[in-house]
């Protein structure tokens, strides 16, 4: 018998235990099926499970899931990724509160200290992906700093450089002036920041006491501006382009260049060009031949060096003869000072105070205006990155691109939604070279050595590269290896193939690549999505997925963005800890509507709790009454209508949810699911067949009945499996005494195919008939506010001959099931006073409600509802009509409006109904 509450806690656990010793997530259990394959984004080995992470898996999950029970061979491939510097910030923490740096240890040492921690503590969120309920294939488990995905790293560098598309370039990147390190876009973070917008008088050269004032947001920075920029059809300065700025506090002559860049309805509509500093001045510079002046070292403090200043030289045909000395020192004409000396080793911040001040003095500061800034910080340390001009290797993204643009453009490859597509478009489209180099330790360490003259040579090993050395130069000859290592997204852009054992040539390459589908967040679309469509197509010649399905946001209740400091994050270990890993994974799904954020809310979460306890009781029911699942059991073969219609709902469900999932419609299926549990099976199906489990006499309709409820739970457990699998296989093993030994496990049980089962129209339309009798009787109950245990009197009025022969077939259920006292037709050409009247197909129902209830109560009250709910709908029309709410609103704030209408609507139109039918009611 099972017991009268379901507990998560007792039963997750050893039944996750069982599959994973069972081998059941095993791929190659089927080696004539078809394969499916699936790679899991790669969580960061230092990471925990986060709301994201449970969303992102559980529909990974569930694909996975449904796909093994429908017969295919399903390899869902696990791993961790090394994450380069969250990793390397986890164990300098661990050194620092030890007293020490990873500079005291040393590389070598401080490697073996990360190995170490990884080996302790790098598999926490793979555990939690257990709990979870993950069915992946753990024995193929992979690292991105394992030997096999290291072997293709250094393959794929090698490659890409001796084919020209990796080289070496000197351009702006994201500097973390804190780690040391070029950081991706991905890790900086904007934060809107009080500040201000000062504006500054340049000099114009040669006419003695004009100015161009120019405005900007960092000061400290002007000590690098190679021109002034304005717009090409700004009146205000036409006559001024072409001459020369003097830059204040310097005194060097700088060109005024007419560019688009310069917006006439910014500031003065005139902005400093330092093309070393910021990443549009940077394509200014490009666009008119400027010169690149780093001001910076890699602190971010104002360099100490007067010979470290220059990139390359000014060409002379853009600054009017002005050169600077270069690195080797050697002065131009008319050579002026780049930095001045009183500046140099300033920290960027004091700098600007010390520049601020001494143009206030100057009179060239003409005003500040207070200004909100977004200010890039990086993610890990905190700190303002710095756009800084420096060595780094690089990827050759728009000739790689090319491809994978057309790739999806042909439908090789397959965005779900599908207007993902477009943001995939404009970002390769508009794709810049990939800095791939990383000033860290953790990593690979990028294959390149040095020889003492400068030049590089790469290879897959020492060994190789002191043979290309020796070559060279005719002997031996000492090199030193770069100390860089590869951005992590380098790596994890191989992971469709490389954790298959490319490069390789493997059976399991063979057989599951390109992977069926990869289910990813909108956020990394270009970092990720598009490094392994890239490099996917370009070593193996085919997309790496055919499929890729974006899933949005798991946002709080209100739709807000979870952050640590609004402190809405919500823990789901500690949601799993209080609801069962069921209910979060039901839940998820089902708020996973496709190009919607999910809102979620603990409420959600107890209701959808409160699903499983519906489903666990129903079970329970069905388990009382002997209900067993029996092999020779054939559901063609009922006789009792209600058995036949509750066999062809099942399948319309099983049709329903196969299709939804095919489509990647993960709400609908749970939704579907949802109705057809609760309020089918349990509410409808559950109480009709209660007499004959009752029947005492132990009829041939009983024992059918007894094996056909068995037998659609046994279905509906097979259905809800992908979603909620502990529950499901909890109820599988313990009420299916009787069941085929190969089927013992509901993980490896054949999924419902609906078009073998047997569907019989008359009997669902008796049925519907049915239900739709009781349902109407029920909610004028409820809107009425009639008594529960009150039993009325129900008249059929002008009703047909299979309306009368269904009335008496099923007149006991009836009166049971809405609580009449009586169920009978009628002739009456008039109802009763005080009756309320529905039309059900071609009878009238009527219900003698006057000496039930207070009539002219119950119209009051409905009346103040109504009013109630018309000034709600009001207020939000009001909201959604004013332009300037809609304009400034978060569009989150805009939807929850829109829902809150939508539900007053619905309430409002069961009122107007209600009242209707009262006021018929004379």
């Amino acid at each position: 018998m099972l017991d009268k509450t379901y507990r998560p806690d007792q039963i997750e656990s050893p039944i996750y235990a069982r599959w994973e010793d069972s081998g059941a997530f095993d791929c190659g259990r089927r080696p004539g099926a078809q394969p499916f394959s699936i790679v899991i984004p790669p969580p960061n080995v230092t990471g925990s499970l986060h709301i994201g992470h449970a969303l992102n898996n559980t529909l990974q999950d569930i694909l996975a899931r449904f796909e093994r029970m429908r017969g295919r061979d399903v390899l869902w491939q696990p791993g961790t990724d090394h994450a380069g510097i969250a990793t390397q910030m986890v164990v300098e923490r661990q050194l620092e509160a030890a007293g020490t740096r990873r500079a005291d240890l040393g590389r070598e040492a401080f490697l073996e200290r990360v190995w170490q921690w990884k080996a302790e503590s790098g598999g926490t969120i793979l555990r939690q992906l257990r709990r979870l309920g993950a069915s992946c294939d753990w024995r193929r488990e992979r690292f991105t700093m394992d030997e096999g995905l290291s072997k293709a790293v250094l393959h794929v560098f090698v490659a890409l450089y001796e084919q020209g598309l990796i080289y070496k370039d000197k351009r702006l990147v994201n500097w973390d002036p804190k780690l040391l390190t070029a950081i991706s876009d991905l890790e900086v973070q904007q934060r809107e920041t009080k500040g201000f917008l000062w504006h500054i008088r340049y000099p114009v050269e040669g006419l003695e006491g004009n100015y161009i004032t120019v405005a900007t947001t960092r000061p400290e920075t002007m000590l690098g501006d190679v021109a002034v920029a304005v717009h090409p059809d700004d009146p205000r300065y036409t006559d001024l382009i072409g001459r020369n700025a003097i830059l204040p506090l310097v005194g060097r002559p700088i060109p005024i260049v007419a560019d688009l860049h310069a917006d006439p309805e910014q500031g003065s509509g005139a902005v400093k060009i330092t093309p070393a500093h910021d990443f549009n001045d940077f394509e200014v510079g490009k666009r008119h031949g400027l010169p690149q002046i780093n001001i910076f070292d890699e602190h971010a403090k104002i360099i100490s060096s007067p010979l470290s200043d220059f990139t390359f030289r000014f060409k002379p045909e853009n600054n009017a003869g002005v050169r600077f000395a270069d690195q080797d020192g050697v002065a131009g004409p008319a050579t002026v000072s780049v930095i001045p000396e009183r500046f140099r080793g300033l920290d960027r911040y004091v700098a600007r105070e010390k520049i601020l001040a001494e143009l206030a003095e100057a009179g060239l500061l003409e005003k500040a205006e207070d200004h909100a800034n977004m200010l890039p910080h990086g993610d890990r340390s905190g700190v303002v990155i710095e756009p800084w001009l420096t060595d780094q290797w690089y990827v050759d993204a728009p000739t790689l691109a090319r491809r994978a643009i057309e790739a999806v453009e042909r439908g090789e490859t397959t965005f779900v939604p599908r207007n993902w597509d477009k943001t995939y478009f404009e970002w390769m489209r508009n794709i810049e070279p990939w800095c791939i180099s990383r000033q860290l330790w953790w990593g690979h360490q990028i294959p390149a050595w040095y020889a003492p003259d400068g030049r590089v040579f790469v290879a897959a090993s020492e060994d190789d590269a002191k043979a290309q050395a020796e070559r060279h130069y005719g002997a031996p000859t000492a090199l030193s290896r770069d100390p860089d290592v590869l951005d992590t997204w380098f790596s994890s852009g191989l992971w469709p193939f490389s954790t298959l054992g490319w490069p390789d040539k493997t059976p399991e390459l063979d057989r599951f690549y390109p992977t069926s589908v990869l289910v990813t967040g909108f956020d990394i679309i270009f970092f990720w999505v598009a490094r392994m469509m890239m490099l996917g197509l370009h070593f193996l010649h085919e997309v790496p997925f055919r499929t890729v399905y974006i899933h949005a946001l798991v946002r709080d209740a209100q739709g807000q963005k979870m952050s640590k400091s609004k402190g809405n994050v919500v823990d789901p270990l500690e949601l799993m800890d209080d609801y069962g890993a069921d209910a979060l994974r039901f839940t998820l799904a089902a708020l996973a509507a496709q190009g919607r954020d999910v809102k979620l809310s603990t409420a959600r979460i107890e209701g959808y709790r409160n699903f499983i306890t519906k489903l666990w009781n129903a079970a329970r029911f069905c388990d009382m009454n002997e209900c067993r699942p029996d092999p020779a059991f054939d559901p063609a073969a009922c006789r009792e209508t209600v058995n036949r219609w509750m066999v062809g709902e099942v399948a319309r469900t099983a049709a329903q949810v196969t299709d939804a999932l095919e489509a990647f419609r993960f709400n609908d299926a749970a939704n579907i699911l949802y109705h057809a549990v609760w309020h089918v099976f349990c509410d409808w199906y559950v109480e009709l067949i209660k007499p004959q489990l009752q029947d005492a006499q132990g009829s041939a309709a009983q024992a059918e009945t007894r094996a056909a409820a068995a037998w659609v739970l046994d279905r509906l457990l097979v259905l809800l499996h992908p979603f909620t699998p502990f529950v499901t296989e909890a109820l599988w093993q313990r009420v299916g005494q009787g069941r085929d030994q190969a089927d013992a496990m509901l993980v490896v049980a054949p999924w419902v195919v609906p078009d073998a089962i047997p569907q019989d129209r008359e009997a669902d339309s008796e049925m519907d008939w049915l239900v739709r009798l009781i349902g109407a009787i029920r909610s004028v109950r409820a809107e009425m506010g009639v008594p529960a245990a009150a039993k009325i009197v129900l008249r059929l009025k002008d009703a047909g001959a299979e309306t009368h022969a269904r009335l008496d077939r099923h007149r006991d259920l009836i009166c049971r099931l809405a609580r009449l006292s009586e169920a009978v037709p009628t002739d009456d050409a008039w109802a009763p006073d005080g009756s309320v009247q529905m039309v059900l197909d071609e009878a009238t129902l009527i219900l003698p409600l006057a000496d039930v209830i207070d009539l002219g109560q119950e119209r009051a009250r409905l009346a103040r509802e109504l009013d109630k709910l018309m000034k709600e709908i009001a207020q939000i029309d009001a909201r959604l009509g004013n332009p300037g709410f809609v304009a400034k609103a978060p569009e989150d704030v805009i939807d929850e409006h829109r829902e809150r209408k939508e539900e007053a609507e619905r309430a409002r139109a069961k009122l107007d109904e209600a009242l209707s039918r009262l006021h018929g009611a004379a």
